[in-house]
């Protein structure tokens, strides 16, 4: 997958989809925000992640301190701020070059780790987008897949040792029914004796869920509730929801 396209493409779908929208609309997955403040959040987040990369930070930027951190009042001129901050990280990792080691919330990583984070950051807010407005939402299944992977990866890798959010000698599988998928449209999430991990390794989990990339993404983000997807559940459920409650993001 072409993580560069794929942000530009997605961020510029996000703006689309609100541009005529009432600014004021709450939207329910994100608290109390509304479209609003959606929209900033994502194209001031794309401007963060960029001047981190270009600054070749090795400490967290205070988001007050983002460059241009705020979009123009004028519609048009709001829709060019979004995507130029998604254009500015590609500009960035270009510059500095994607192994070029860089802050992150999880550690120094190589710059073009952003360009993947920022790409399903996007994804998910304009699945909060669509829900907020009533739209459907869609997204490729190789997309939705690997947003999936990489949120796994995330709270793998931010699990409390102590408190894991999955209990030992467990087992949560899930399948996407997209037969073109293959491997990447399956995932294992385990707590052995090495500790929480995951794999893309087809086997059965205590709690197995089964359905359409985008449903299992929306539904392992926390956007929309296993009952109200495509989703078949099967297994221990009680154990689903307490990987749900213990992986906010």
């Amino acid at each position: 997958m072409d993580f560069r396209a794929a942000l530009l493409d997605q961020t510029k779908a996000f703006g689309e989809l609100i541009r005529d929208a009432d600014p004021a609309t709450p939207v329910p997955t994100c608290g109390e925000w509304t479209l609003k403040q959606l929209f900033r959040h994502v194209g001031r987040g794309n401007r963060w992640a960029a001047q981190i990369i270009a600054d070749r930070r090795s400490e967290p930027l205070d988001p007050r301190e983002v460059r241009d951190g705020r979009p123009p009042d004028d519609q048009d001129g709001a829709i060019a701020w979004l995507n130029g901050g998604a254009q500015q990280i590609i500009i960035a990792v270009e510059q500095v070059g994607a192994d070029a080691r860089v802050w992150t919330f999880v550690g120094t990583r190589p710059a073009g780790w952003w360009v993947r984070r920022r790409l399903h950051e996007v994804l998910v807010h304009t699945a909060d987008a669509a829900l907020a407005l009533g739209a459907d939402f869609t997204a490729a299944p190789e997309l939705a897949a690997d947003a999936i992977s990489e949120w796994i990866e995330l709270m793998v890798v931010q699990a409390d040792r102590k408190n894991p959010p999955l209990a030992r000698g467990r087992t949560i599988h899930l399948h996407a029914t997209e037969a073109g998928l293959g491997p990447t449209g399956e995932w294992t999430i385990l707590n052995d004796d090495d500790g929480l991990s995951w794999t893309h390794e087809h086997g059965k989990g205590d709690v197995a869920l089964r359905g359409p990339a985008a449903d299992l993404l929306l539904a392992i983000t926390r956007r929309r509730p296993v009952a109200e997807t495509g989703i078949e559940i099967f297994g221990d459920t009680a154990l689903w929801d307490a990987w749900l409650e213990a992986t906010p993001f």
